[in-house]
């Protein structure tokens, strides 16, 4: 993380993929390993109770663990060695059991999708407040009359209220494919060294069953190390989300220009500012937004890139998965966070939008005037507004309604 990456995030996206919350993720998963097996009789109750008393976070040096992850190859196996020797210091006779029957990919897999799951969580949220805060204006402003335009240039009126219907549609249609992309994809990995599960005699199922209820995570029925779909699935999501937020941040940007002043982002004391101009106010939230629009392809691109993986378990294209991954989740939700925050006020000048109207009329013939820029336009765009913004509403209704 740079000191440029940072304010394209948010603090809770860069906590969640912290070094101590993954490593606390990763213990989850040991913990919860070790229960399953303990209640299959895979490994004894006094192993199980060992372990898990171990799986606590500030007993562990991170630190550590992550710089010996470079060194190992992965953050997983300096992880198990310091969790075997913690729990040597209680239960000598424990230490066998710790990890068993798992490997690396299944603990950091897992982690992977515990952390997501809370980050995801977060889109969702600042991602409702951003439809919603559109949709109030589509009907606020549902016949105010502004100029369309088409390749850059005033085309005929519309309405501003069918503008924002417009901005909110991708959203809505977002949030509603994220939850079942996540759905599918926040599953449990448990596979063992090749994927069979070999080593716990066949309570394997029984024993991944447990763990995915414990952890709050789909059982996929059978393990996934190489099968990616799932998993970049939701990553694409992620990726059309920042495109549709990005590109209603354009558009705010591009009306707020002093020379077509429409539309402004909320100011407050100490946002948008100029080092060297203190008359500029920059619109700082869409600046997010299209940060992470132009950043979220190559993301995305990385995750299908790395989609063929080696037999059962890949060299080189799951590591270069993980670490694109936090990348793309931070900037989806700077993004929609950024304009989760910048909605909800945004300043609309409606009697700026109609001088920019009659202003056009004056230059153009009569006939063209009154064919593609009389404001009265605005009223058939606006019922449209107004019919898009139920629909939009009742399908975020169902949502909720399908919410566990």
């Amino acid at each position: 993380m740079s000191i440029f990456e940072g304010f394209l995030s948010t603090s809770e996206t860069l906590g969640a993929f912290s070094d101590r919350a993954f490593v606390d993720a990763m213990l989850r998963f040991e913990a919860a390993l070790a229960r399953a097996q303990a209640a299959e009789g895979l490994i004894p109750e006094s192993a199980a109770h060992s372990i898990v008393g171990s799986c606590k976070v500030e007993l562990f040096d991170v630190a550590k663990i992550v710089r010996e992850s470079g060194r190992a190859g992965s953050v997983a196996i300096p992880l198990v060695k310091a969790l075997r020797e913690a729990v040597g210091l209680f239960n000598a006779e424990a230490v066998p059991f710790v990890h068993f029957g798992s490997t690396s990919q299944d603990v950091i897999d897992s982690a992977m999708a515990l952390v997501t799951r809370e980050a995801v969580a977060l889109v969702e949220a600042d991602l409702a407040k951003a439809a919603d805060a559109l949709l109030r204006l589509a009907v606020q402003h549902a016949d105010t009359p502004m100029l369309a335009r088409t390749l850059m240039q005033p085309a005929s009126v519309t309405s501003f209220g069918f503008k924002c219907a417009g901005w909110a549609a991708p959203l809505v249609r977002s949030r509603t494919r994220l939850r079942a992309a996540a759905k599918h994809a926040l599953q449990l990995q448990l596979g063992g060294a090749v994927g069979t599960l070999a080593q716990m005699k066949g309570q394997g199922a029984a024993v991944r069953q447990r763990m995915a209820k414990e952890l709050g995570l789909g059982d996929p029925g059978a393990t996934w190390h190489t099968q990616r779909d799932e998993w970049v699935a939701l990553g694409c999501e992620l990726g059309l989300l920042t495109g549709s937020l990005g590109k209603v941040a354009v558009d705010i940007s591009l009306l707020g220009q002093y020379e077509v002043a429409e539309v402004a982002e909320p100011s407050e004391p100490g946002r948008g500012g100029s080092s060297a101009m203190p008359h500029k106010r920059n619109p700082v939230a869409s600046m997010v937004a299209i940060a992470a629009a132009h950043r979220a392809p190559q993301r995305v691109a990385a995750l299908l890139g790395a989609m063929p993986q080696q037999h059962e378990r890949a060299l080189g294209a799951w590591q270069a998965e993980l670490a694109e991954w936090p990348q793309l989740l931070m900037s989806a939700h700077g993004s929609v966070r950024a304009m989760a925050g910048a909605l909800p006020g945004l300043q609309v000048d409606a009697a700026r939008m109609r001088a920019n109207i009659d202003r056009l009329r004056a230059e153009l013939p009569r006939d063209a005037a009154d064919e593609w820029f009389d404001p009265a336009l605005a009223v058939n765009a606006g019922q449209t507004a107004l019919a898009q913004v139920k629909a939009l509403q009742a399908q975020l209704s169902s949502d909720k309604e399908l919410s566990p």
